[in-house]
């Protein structure tokens, strides 16, 4: 897990975004599939995708865990599921048990989605106290811990508030976004949750990148993992950039 956490939260410099290969690029994306209607096909094909391309996972819904963890065996490639999503309003030992039965079946990172209406309310203790719980539970297994405080439906006062909350549970990452609610990632709250975190813990930019360009201001923000559907165009625009072949 440590390895996984160092790769993910050393911030990049913007010298060393400029010098980023595709391949390297490839190690920061989570090649995102949670459409209700995919199908076992566009699994699979999501999978090979990720395995030619190198990218850090594949983000899948749970029922898509298993199946994913075999195709990827040992490929390099870890398996993301998602938990209490993506309204974030199941009960804590729901969430547990979702976050057991992924790690079980193959998942090594679980995305969960905060108690949002409990933290505009300002239950702070009981949004803190879910994390808590969920990080007791993926670390247990070795497995790491992103917190989804989605961000459109959020003050900046909120968004701060969830970053210092996810901290002091003991997630692994903040992320912007599920990609459900009304608008995704922005370079504005990256860079927000970047500094509110600070450098030991990573910051996932998810929803509403669609290209090179955006995953690379992303990156230039904070982000250290990318959350996109479109990661084989984001490593494509990269090499075509670069006039390199992947």
């Amino acid at each position: 897990m440590q390895a996984a956490v160092a790769a993910g939260a050393s911030r990049l410099g913007l010298a060393s975004i400029d010098s980023l290969s595709a391949r390297d690029m490839g190690q920061y994306i989570d090649h995102t599939l949670l459409k209700a209607e995919a199908t076992r096909a566009e699994i699979n094909k999501l999978c090979l995708e990720a395995a030619e391309y190198h990218f850090a996972s594949v983000c899948v819904n749970p029922i898509w865990v298993k199946e994913s963890a075999k195709q990827l065996c040992a490929s390099g490639v870890e398996v993301c599921t998602v938990v209490g999503f993506p309204l974030g309003a199941n009960a804590s030992d729901t969430k547990v048990y979702e976050a057991r039965r992924a790690i079980f079946e193959g998942a090594r990172e679980i995305d969960m989605v905060i108690q949002i209406g409990a933290l505009k309310s300002q239950d702070y203790n009981l949004v803190e106290d879910d994390i808590a719980m969920l990080a007791d539970a993926v670390h247990r297994e070795d497995a790491l811990l992103k917190v989804i405080i989605e961000t459109a439906l959020l003050t900046d006062e909120e968004k701060i508030k969830a970053c210092l909350l996810s901290k002091s549970a003991g997630a692994d990452y903040v992320k912007t976004s599920t990609g459900f609610s009304k608008a995704g990632a922005t370079v504005k709250d990256v860079s927000l949750m970047r500094r509110v975190v600070g450098a030991d813990m990573g910051v996932k930019a998810a929803g509403g990148v669609r290209d090179f360009t955006g995953a690379k201001e992303m990156l230039m923000a904070g982000a250290t993992r990318i959350g996109a559907s479109v990661g084989v165009k984001i490593v494509q625009n990269m090499s075509a950039s670069a006039n390199t072949n992947y």
